[in-house]
């Protein structure tokens, strides 16, 4: 996978709209979210949402910015939260003016200093080497400090971790960060203020000769740049944010273990920054919300979760390697050059036929997850709460295959329709052309 493209074949990470209407817009989404649930599992939902959000385009940061894919990533996310948590248990152990809901409000500064600190240590040897090797390097590493965790119990706690209290003396205008909503306020705060500054990172001199890195080192190098100087600072600024994403995580659940350095957590953030477009420089964290809630909101719903979620992935990188935001950001063209009206007509038909066959393939699948692993306690297949299928009764299946057939049918000449009305769209003098 090599460094991050837009739909139009262009290397360059886009930037355009992102004048203060946006942040005004994005600054109002976060103040209102909580509206729009206020049970305690909706703002757990939507505190994670933020934390992914700043994990994945910190990690964009090395793979979008600067061309770097990473395996290792959740290494400087998850030993800047042990860090903060150290930080933060010794200032209770100190007392006094010290242990404050103001100490956990800085916290995350703490652990993105030492999540930069260990990116100093780690991205000397790793930045050597760019590509493969570099993505090699990073998968090593991310296993040796997974595997070095249990050796280091006084650091990372052995197996269960290290535990905080994130309610620290007398409140202060009322704030303990006890309940929840006053968390997903810390969070979204830090969220705002993180993207704020990683876009900023990116219009300085270092952001822009970082993108020349990406797209041709050889000729960055040859006007006269360290292009592993360049790699270096990056991964490190990267670092940064990556840690304070993790304190952030570690204030959350109040707790810190070593899945918090695993690979899983590394596959992760990588999974939310392609579904997302690490092209564009919202797209990681339009994925990140996309992963959050499939990954959080869906997987007591379907139990085969992780298996949408590879299919999701795998279609969107033959499809749609621009990610979701490459799918907007190609309907927005569109509509500026007026052929969106011209496209309308089509897409009630994709609509219904996405519905349709993507209901009908989640039925025969979650049938099939149920009668392999769950179907010697009961029979009976509960979908969200709104249908119930019987895995043992044939009938369950004829109809579930019937239906999803009849579907795909009705889907595929939909999106063939759609996509040859798009092709002529783009193709100069209305000749059909490819996308």
């Amino acid at each position: 996978m090599g460094p991050a493209r837009g739909p139009d074949g262009g290397a360059a990470l886009r930037r355009e709209g992102h004048g203060w209407p946006v942040w005004a817009l994005l600054t109002l989404l976060l103040l209102v979210l909580p509206l729009a649930g206020r049970s305690g599992f909706a703002i757990t939902l939507f505190s994670q949402m933020g934390v992914m959000v700043i994990f994945a385009m910190s990690f964009n940061m090395l793979y979008g910015q600067c061309g770097m894919l990473s395996f290792g990533h959740a290494v400087y996310s998850g030993l800047g939260a042990f860090v903060a948590v150290h930080v933060l248990n010794g200032l209770i152990a100190a007392g006094g003016v010290w242990a404050t809901p103001v100490s956990v409000l800085l916290l995350p500064l703490a652990g993105g200093l030492g999540a930069a600190l260990f990116g100093v240590v780690f991205g000397y040897p790793t930045t050597r080497r760019a590509g493969t090797p570099f993505a090699m390097i990073t998968l090593g590493i991310g296993e040796l400090v997974h595997a070095a965790a249990p050796m280091l119990p006084g650091f990372f706690g052995g197996e269960g971790g290290i535990s905080i209290n994130r309610v620290l003396g007398a409140p202060i205008l009322g704030i303990t960060f006890g309940p929840g909503l006053q968390v997903y306020y810390l969070i979204a705060g830090w969220c705002l203020a993180s993207l704020l500054a990683i876009h900023a990172f990116s219009q300085t001199p270092l952001g822009r000769i970082a993108n020349a890195v990406r797209d041709n080192p050889e000729r960055a190098a040859f006007i006269g740049y360290n292009v592993r100087h360049v790699r270096f600072l990056v991964l490190v600024a990267a670092s940064f944010f990556a840690g304070i994403a993790g304190t952030l995580s570690a204030i959350h659940f109040e707790l810190v273990t070593a899945e918090n350095v695993s690979t899983l957590r590394s596959g992760g953030v990588l999974f939310a920054a392609v579904i997302g477009g690490a092209a564009f420089f919202f797209g990681p964290a339009l994925g990140a919300v996309v992963f959050v809630f499939v990954a959080t909101g869906l997987s007591d719903v379907l139990r085969a979760w992780q298996l949408w979620l590879g299919l999701f992935f795998m279609a969107l990188v033959m499809f749609a390697p621009g990610g979701l935001a490459g799918i907007v950001h190609a309907h927005l063209q569109a509509l500026r050059a007026g052929h969106l009206r011209v496209l309308l007509p089509f897409y009630p038909g994709v609509i219904v036929g996405v519905l349709t066959c993507g209901t009908g393939f989640v039925v025969l699948l979650e049938m099939l997850y149920h009668r392999a692993f769950e179907a010697a306690s009961t029979p009976l297949l509960h979908i969200a709460g709104l249908l119930d299928s019987d895995t043992a009764a044939p009938a369950s299946w004829a109809v579930a295959v019937a239906a999803t057939g009849i579907a795909s049918a009705g889907f595929a000449v939909a999106i063939r329709g759609f996509a040859r009305r798009w092709r002529m769209l783009q193709a100069p003098s209305g000749e059909e052309g490819v996308i």
